[in-house]
């Protein structure tokens, strides 16, 4: 039995009430604590009221894109967003990924795979908010402080969600080194994925454009076929 006020709260945020009830049940099955918003609308008024600690947002929302409110959602909370929709053409996962979401996951999908991604987001995000005692680290122009969450670039402060932190987070404890996809998949995600997914590669070009508008150089590279490495 999980203690109530332990229980990870999670709010779904779609206009497809079966859906949604199907969902809820499985989480709350799970042990996680649901609420659910049909609307834009309704969804913001409930984070105001306390944020949760993760939601699951839908692109085809019927008062306003899904996209809008994920970067509205973005632009005052850091908790873990999963997108949940039924459109597949990578343009529109790009989209939800630039918009400030860490996962995407279409529908149909698997209630298994769901509760697993859920699980690796709250599980990876607790362990980054957990203190660390030598949490700087320092790589030329570059300053990352884990305990604060903060990465500064030339003395300015990147503007980052979740998984940018953590990438960035691991890609320069590992400076030096090349480090494959599939490594910071099982680092970022924390379970298997599609190595065909193109989710990475998305939030490694968000990351050099915030860092190339600083007038920086970005120090992450790519290691053509095997992944990426931090060589600043």
């Amino acid at each position: 039995m999980v203690a109530e006020s332990l229980k990870p709260r999670v709010l779904i945020i779609d206009d497809d009430h079966f859906l949604a009830r199907s969902v809820a049940r499985l989480l709350v099955e799970q042990g996680f604590e649901v609420e659910h918003a049909a609307t834009a609308g309704d969804a913001w008024r409930t984070i105001e009221q306390g944020a949760p600690q993760l939601a699951l947002l839908d692109l085809g929302l019927p008062d306003q894109d899904g996209v809008a409110l994920c970067r509205r959602i973005r632009s005052r909370f850091v908790f873990p967003i999963l997108m949940l929709t039924s459109r597949s053409q990578a343009i529109d996962k790009v989209l939800g990924l630039e918009s400030g979401a860490d996962d995407y996951l279409p529908k149909p999908f698997d209630g298994h795979e769901l509760v697993a991604r859920v699980r690796a987001l709250l599980r990876r995000t607790q362990e980054y908010a957990e203190p660390n005692a030598s949490s700087a680290h320092i790589s030329g122009d570059f300053i990352v402080d884990e305990g604060a969450r903060t990465v500064t670039c030339a003395g300015t402060t990147l503007d980052l969600t979740d998984t940018e932190f953590r990438i960035i987070v691991f890609l320069i404890k590992n400076a030096g080194k090349a480090v494959s996809r599939e490594q910071l998949f099982d680092e970022i995600w924390g379970y298997d994925i599609e190595f065909n997914s193109n989710s990475l590669e998305v939030l490694i070009y968000r990351l050099r454009n915030k860092i190339a508008a600083l007038g920086s150089e970005s120090p992450i590279k790519t290691m053509r076929g095997f992944g990426y490495k931090w060589a600043n």
